[in-house]
């Protein structure tokens, strides 16, 4: 799609968070700003021994803010926070700056040079590796601030609520928004699975990105953004905006004062369960009306981590997350999700040329076997301990030989197995996945990724990355009904099962739970809750049959509104 070149008055985006918000278009650039860089020069330094010492001070500081804002934040913002500040310490880019500096490069341009080598690196392996560019872009204009003398770029606190609009967001900006001055976000760049998305389900606000021209719109500007429907308007009649939102607003309340459990009004139930990454997380996602766990990403524990833990360890950690459940509750436990943009210094390889489709996940395991052998045992530590009911599956399987082998692992231990689906062959084989296998999880993040042959941070393609693709939803429906003939529970525990009106057509198509980050949870069960079971089969044919994600919304939303 070619921007428009003049400022628009209407735009269109792929919607991730519903609801409609109204205001004051603020625009965020962040940008250091050239004066400083050019007053600063080439810094005076004696030597680059000297030059690489203010890289690393200037480093360490904003390795410092990430960290104190991950530790006042929860949940996906906590993590990519850690995982930004573990980024700003990179040795490779230090080294990078460091051969720069000694090349005859000053501070400023060694650290521009270093940062474009990396961006074009992680660019070209595509993948999950991708989105984090956006993340060493923020870095580089953070210590470049530093080292300039400037504060650190970010996002202005308006003086009255405000859509945010910028060319994309990055997790360090969009963690620290506070939803009652941003009730909105609009972004150039992204899709369903970025994290601004991520991050602005988790505030609640409505939000749309992939949106051409966004950065256009005039500072000021009254908008009215919609992100059911992905549309950025700008505000022609104040009255009809304020009534639209105060619609919007009405049944999002409605939504939140839902406490389950949910089951249609035909009296079928569907299990609303959280995704958890640590301890914190799972005691706040417990106060949420859900029925256990059903995506705890252990592999998020050991980002930090440089020596592998002990089985006995590992028991400790993941007793923090068991323990929060018990009685009817049970916690899917998924092991090592390594690899790829989750690079952990004990498991995964350095140096792939295509981490997305090398060794991660499961296929950690095939070198070194003992690595899923000592987890599996901290596992069953950890379940013995607080006796909760204990699933476990692992990522990134492509064959039934694979499952097979992993589900006899698991049952050695006591617990319950499964795979996730998330590669296409595994969706095309899920009958004969639960001839091996106890349960499947369908992540449709990189399902959607990997069928659609998308990179999800490319911002041409974030109509391909929509889970409402209708190839993606065949995929999810052929997995669907393996487990109804098997008579097997499926799940979808990616960003898919958020969406309150996606979640009725995969119910459906036959899915017996729903994960997702806690605090959608009141939404999705409140629309189930509202429906039919044969509503819901006539959603999941509706949205199967659809040409296009936009149809495939529009039909389904057509059905649940009638």
């Amino acid at each position: 799609m070619i921007p428009p070149t003049t400022a628009p008055t209407s735009l269109r985006g792929t919607p991730v968070v519903p609801g409609v918000a109204a205001g004051p278009a603020l625009l965020v650039h962040g940008e250091v700003s050239p004066e400083a860089i050019e007053r600063f020069g080439d810094g005076g330094f004696a030597g680059p021994d000297v030059a690489l010492a203010a890289y690393d001070a200037a480093v360490q500081a904003v390795a410092d803010t990430f960290g104190r804002k991950a530790e006042k934040a929860t949940g996906p913002a906590a993590e990519v926070l850690t995982a930004s500040a573990g980024l700003a310490r990179d040795k490779g880019l230090r080294g990078a700056v460091a051969k720069n500096l000694a090349a005859g490069l000053s501070l400023v341009p060694a650290v521009d040079a270093a940062v474009e080598q990396f961006v074009s690196i992680f660019t070209t392996m595509g993948g999950l590796m991708a989105e984090r560019v956006t993340d060493l872009e923020d870095i580089e204009r953070r210590v470049v601030a530093h080292l300039v003398g400037e504060p650190e770029p970010g996002v202005p606190t308006p003086g009255v609520p405000s859509v945010l609009i910028a060319s994309d967001l990055a997790p360090s900006d969009t963690s620290g928004l506070d939803p009652e001055v941003i009730i909105a976000l609009v972004t150039e760049r992204g899709g369903a699975t970025s994290h601004t998305a991520i991050i602005a389900r988790q505030l609640g606000i409505p939000c749309v990105v992939g949106v051409a021209g966004a950065t256009l719109v005039e500072s000021g500007t009254l908008l009215m953004v919609d992100g059911e429907i992905g549309s950025i308007d700008v505000v022609t009649d104040p009255e009809e905006a304020a009534a639209r939102v105060a619609e919007s607003r009405e049944a999002r309340a409605a939504l939140a004062s839902w406490t389950g459990p949910a089951v249609t009004t035909d009296g079928t139930p569907v299990k609303l369960l959280a995704n958890v990454a640590d301890g914190p997380g799972a005691i706040q996602a417990k106060d949420e009306p859900v029925q256990g766990v059903g995506l705890f990403r252990t592999e998020l524990c050991f980002l930090n981590a440089t020596d592998e833990p002990s089985a006995q360890e590992q028991g400790e950690i993941y007793s923090q997350v068991l323990g929060a459940f018990g009685g009817d509750q049970h916690v899917v436990v998924r092991t090592l999700d390594a690899g790829s943009d989750k690079p952990i210094a004990f498991a995964t390889t350095a140096g792939e040329e295509n981490p997305a489709l090398g060794v991660r996940g499961l296929r950690l395991s095939f070198g070194n076997p003992g690595l899923m052998d000592r987890q599996l045992e901290g596992i069953k530590l950890a379940a013995d301990r607080t006796g909760t009911e204990t699933w476990v599956m692992a990522p990134m399987v492509a064959t039934v030989a694979e499952a097979s082998e992993f589900a006899g692992k698991v049952r050695a231990h006591g617990l319950k197995a499964g795979v996730m689906v998330e590669i296409p062959s595994a969706a095309l084989l899920a009958h004969r996945m639960f001839e091996v296998v106890d349960f499947l999880s369908i992540g449709t993040n990189d399902l959607t990724q990997y069928t659609m042959a998308a990179d999800r941070m490319a911002t041409d393609l974030a109509h391909l990355t929509d889970p409402w693709q209708p190839a993606v939803l065949q995929l999810i429906a052929i997995t669907a009904e393996a487990g109804v003939q098997a008579r097997k529970p499926v799940g979808v525990c990616g960003e898919a099962a958020a969406d309150p009106m996606l979640a009725c057509a995969l119910v459906g198509m036959g899915v017996t739970s729903l994960s997702m980050a806690a605090r959608a949870v009141r939404p999705v069960g409140a629309q189930l809750s509202r429906v039919s079971m044969d509503t819901c089969e006539a959603a999941a044919e509706a949205a199967l049959g659809a040409s296009d994600p936009a149809a495939a919304r529009e039909a389904v939303r057509a059905l649940l509104t009638a």
